[in-house]
């Protein structure tokens, strides 16, 4: 059960993230034995620096942005010094980041909409949604996440009622035929509506904050719901999308919009993190946010990673000097799937090498296959175990 500790005021104060420690031979799991620690140094009391200083075999050093302290400590140590409260906010931060990822679940994604970056205004009929549902599901997606309203870079919104009218059908359609679906929208009214007609999960892009209602929705229906960063809005998100360290300023914001459902009366279980590759970053943004993804899980939530077409994986070949079919004939090859296939299965490789559990996703069957792969190398001493 994910510890309240990680989302009150001292965590929200000192920030905590746990680093990347490996096993000894073992590159993609975690040392449980070993913490390392980041927390904002300024912040710390003069108590809570002593206490961490008192820990057997530990070490403080500076950290890897500015303020930031770094400590390292056997998490025995942390165990045994956790009657002050800082000293148990950073064995929380440890246990929740070391804590073996479940195997990945992968999300379908179905655009009922005219204007999606890849698959826009081909599933806006309603029997063209529903049969690529189906076809997703087949194809090993294990939930259908249906959209009404696009949110890519440049994206107009759309009125509330339109994207009921493109979502409700789908759902209502696919829910009779036993499919686990989520509703991608920012909308409270939307959600409801989709709960209503057999959805069982809610996707926000604003992690809540676009609608005040949503997250009262959440805690009332007990329901699942995806908070994903996003720096700006869609309109504006990548005019000039600026961090110091990415990978912090998100889980900072994901561990407030967190603390915000939890205040709302959203149980901690309902709750997954997404940091939100594509909106508001640049290339160095997604490519670090992929690369440490194990930073995310410091909160102690499922991770969901949706990199699947995004344009990054363009700016990559280009800044590689390797020109894709996006490259040569624009957002029509992309939209025909031929574009951005091995990219993005790389970059599900290694979110799931991360630890991420959960992927968002358009080609099902490639991407299942690819996460469940990635899942056995991360879990390597699963392979003894495995059917033969």
């Amino acid at each position: 059960m994910t510890d309240p500790r990680l989302f009150d005021e001292r965590a929200r104060r000192l920030a905590p993230r746990a680093l990347h420690f490996p096993r000894p031979g073992d590159p993609w799991r975690p040392a449980p034995d070993r913490a390392r620690v980041v927390v904002r140094g300024d912040a710390l009391e003069p108590a809570e620096r002593a206490a961490l200083a008192a820990l057997a075999g530990a070490s403080l050093g500076e950290g890897p942005g500015d303020g930031e302290l770094l400590v390292e400590a056997p998490a025995r140590a942390l165990d045994d010094g956790a009657d002050s409260p800082a000293v148990a906010l950073l064995a929380a931060t440890h246990r929740a980041a070391t804590a073996p990822p479940r195997p990945p679940r992968v999300l379908g994604v179905l655009n009922a909409t005219p204007d999606s970056f890849s698959d826009g205004g081909r599933h806006l009929d309603p029997g063209d949604a529903v049969a690529h549902g189906r076809a997703l599901a087949a194809a090993g997606a294990d939930v259908v996440d249906v959209g009404g309203e696009s949110t890519r870079p440049g994206a107009e919104p759309v009125p509330p009622g339109v994207e009921r009218d493109r979502v409700l059908p789908v759902v209502s359609a696919l829910a009779a035929e036993g499919l686990e679906l989520s509703v991608d929208t920012r909308r409270a009214s939307v959600a409801a509506a989709a709960l209503d007609a057999g959805a069982r999960w809610i996707n926000d892009v604003s992690a809540g904050r676009d609608d005040p209602d949503m997250l009262a929705l959440a805690a009332e229906r007990d329901v699942p719901l995806v908070l994903m960063h996003r720096q700006g809005t869609s309109r504006t998100m990548q005019t000039d999308p600026r961090y110091g360290d990415v990978v912090a300023e998100v889980l900072e914001f994901l561990r407030d919009r967190v603390a915000a459902c939890l205040a709302a009366g959203v149980r901690p279980e309902r709750l997954v993190v997404d940091p939100g590759i594509g909106f508001g970053k640049r290339l160095p943004h997604n490519l670090a946010l992929l690369r440490r993804v194990g930073e995310l899980r410091s909160l102690g939530l499922p991770v969901l990673v949706g990199a699947s077409r995004k344009s990054f994986i363009a700016d990559a070949n280009r800044a590689l000097g390797h020109a894709g079919p996006e490259d040569r004939h624009g957002r029509e090859a992309a939209s025909q799937g031929v574009a951005r296939t091995g990219g993005s299965l790389a970059a599900l490789t290694v979110a799931v090498l991360g630890g991420a559990e959960l992927l968002r996703v358009h080609d099902a069957a490639a991407s299942a296959e690819a996460a469940r792969l990635a899942a056995l190398v991360r879990d390597a001493d699963a392979l003894d175990a495995a059917p033969r």
